[in-house]
C-alpha cells in the first residue's frame, strides 16, 4: 500500500481537523490554539513535542532505527486579516481573520504525514516535523531560526509545500533555482515646511515632493537593472495632509520591493534611500527610509529539489509533476531556513478554488492526501532503510 493509499484512508479524520482550524484562524505569532492542537496530535501518536520554538511554533521529532540522517519537515500555522466570505459551514468563527492561504490545509498535511509516519516507521533516521508561527509577514521564520531551531533539532535537509489554486488536485509543480522573490516592506516620511493652501510659496510643499520621489522610484528597475534580472517596486500608499487648505508639514510613501537575489534587494534598498534624500533635497526639504527585509529569495537546492519531484511521481507519476514551474515574484519566509539548510519548496494542486489571499479562498481537502502522501513518501525514499 502506498503512503496515497493509506492515508486515503484517513481522509475524513483529516478534514475534521482541517475544518476545526479553518473554524479557529489566529494571526501570526498568536497562534496558541492551533500550536496547542497540534501538539496535542502529534503526542496522541507518539511522537516527542517540544512547544513554544520562536514563540508558538511547533517541533515534533520521530525516530526510527539508528541511521544517522535527520530531514526537516515544515508547515506554516497562521492566519490572514481578511473578512471570510467563503459560506462554508466551518467559516471562520474569529471576526476579520480567516484562513486565506491555506495554512490550515497545509498543518493538516504535515499532521498526516506524521501519523503516517509514526505508524508505519517506515523509514531510518529522525524526522523533525516544524510547524512554523508567523509566516505572513510576522517573521517567524526568523523568530525560530533566533530559537536555534536548527541547533536544537539539526536537518541534514528542510522541505515545504503550498497549494496552487487553478492547478489540479493531485498534480505537482517545482521551480529549478529561484522560485519566488525575496521581499521587503520600505517608509520614507518627508519633511517640508507646511503653510496655507492659498499661499504656497511660503511653504516646502511635502505632498508634490511625495509624487517626485513616486515617480523617479521607478527608474531603478528601468534604468538600473538588467533586463535579465527579476525585480518589482511598487509605491502602495501616499499619504499628507487632512484638509482641502492646508499644505500639510509632512507625507509618507510606503511600498514593497521584490527580487529574486539578495544583491538585487540591496541595490534597491541603497537606490531607494538615495532618491528619496535627493529629490527631497532638491526642493528643500528632507527624507528619511526605513528599509525591512521580511522574506529572503527561495532558492531551491537542486539535490533537494529532484527529491521531492521523484518522490511525487512515486506517487502521481512523471506526467503529472512539473519540474520546471516558472519563479514568481511572490514571498515566502521559509526562504530564511532554506538559506540555513538546503532544502526544496514545491506546489500541490488546490484545483478551482478561489485565488490565495481572497475573502471567497478555501483549501480544497481533496489536497490532503496528496500533500500528506508526499511528505511520507519523501522521508521513506531519503531516510529508507538500509541505506
Amino acid at each position: 500500500m502506498t503512503p496515497l493509499d493509506a492515508l486515503r484512508r484517513h481522509q475524513d479524520d483529516l478534514a475534521a481537523i482541517r475544518h476545526d482550524l479553518h473554524a479557529h484562524p489566529e494571526l501570526g505569532m498568536a497562534e496558541h490554539r492551533t500550536a496547542e492542537m497540534v501538539a496535542r496530535k502529534l503526542e496522541e501518536w507518539g511522537i516527542e513535542v517540544h512547544r513554544g520554538i520562536g514563540g508558538t511554533g511547533v517541533v515534533g521529532v520521530l525516530r526510527s532505527g539508528n541511521g544517522p540522517g535527520a530531514i526537516g519537515l515544515r508547515a506554516d500555522m497562521d492566519a490572514l486579516p481578511i473578512a471570510e466570505a467563503s459560506g462554508v459551514p466551518y467559516a471562520s468563527g474569529n471576526v476579520g481573520v480567516m484562513h486565506a492561504c491555506g495554512h490550515d490545509g497545509h498543518t493538516t498535511m504535515l499532521l498526516g504525514a506524521a501519523r503516517y509516519l509514526a505508524e508505519t516507521r517506515a523509514f531510518n533516521g529522525t524526522v523533525n516535523f516544524i510547524f512554523q508561527p508567523g509566516e505572513e509577514g510576522a517573521g517567524g521564520a526568523l523568530a525560530m531560526l533566533e530559537d536555534k531551531l536548527f541547533e536544537r533539532f539539526p536537518c541534514e535537509q528542510v522541505f515545504g509545500i503550498h497549494n496552487r489554486p487553478g492547478m489540479p488536485v493531485g498534480t505537482y509543480a517545482i521551480s529549478p533555482g529561484a522560485s519566488s522573490a525575496g521581499g521587503a516592506f520600505f517608509d520614507i516620511v518627508i519633511t517640508g515646511r507646511g503653510a496655507h493652501g492659498a499661499r504656497p510659496e511660503e511653504s516646502i510643499d511635502p505632498v508634490l515632493v511625495a509624487c517626485h520621489i513616486g515617480t523617479a522610484l521607478q527608474s531603478l528597475i528601468a534604468r538600473n537593472l538588467s533586463p535579465w534580472k527579476a525585480a518589482v517596486l511598487s509605491v502602495t500608499k501616499i499619504e499628507g495632509g487632512a484638509a482641502y487648505n492646508v499644505i500639510p508639514g509632512s507625507a509618507t510613501l510606503a511600498g514593497t520591493a521584490r527580487a529574486m537575489q539578495r544583491e538585487t534587494l540591496e541595490m534597491l534598498e541603497s537606490g531607494i534611500a538615495r532618491i528619496a534624500s535627493n529629490v527631497a533635497a532638491a526642493f528643500g526639504a528632507t527624507a528619511t527610509t526605513d528599509f525591512r527585509v521580511i522574506f529572503a529569495p527561495l532558492v531551491n537546492d537542486p539535490k533537494a529539489g529532484q527529491a521531492f519531484a521523484d518522490a511525487a511521481a512515486d506517487l502521481v507519476g512523471d506526467a503529472a509533476v512539473e519540474r520546471a514551474k516558472p519563479p514568481g515574484m511572490g514571498s515566502e519566509d521559509f526562504s530564511f531556513m532554506m538559506e540555513q539548510v538546503p532544502g526544496a519548496y514545491l506546489n500541490v494542486g488546490n484545483g478551482d478554488s478561489a485565488a490565495l489571499h481572497n475573502a471567497k479562498y478555501d483549501f480544497n481537502d481533496a489536497a490532503i492526501p496528496y500533500g500528506a502522501a508526499l511528505f511520507a513518501r519523501l522521508i521513506e525514499r531519503e531516510l529508507a532503510r538500509g541505506a
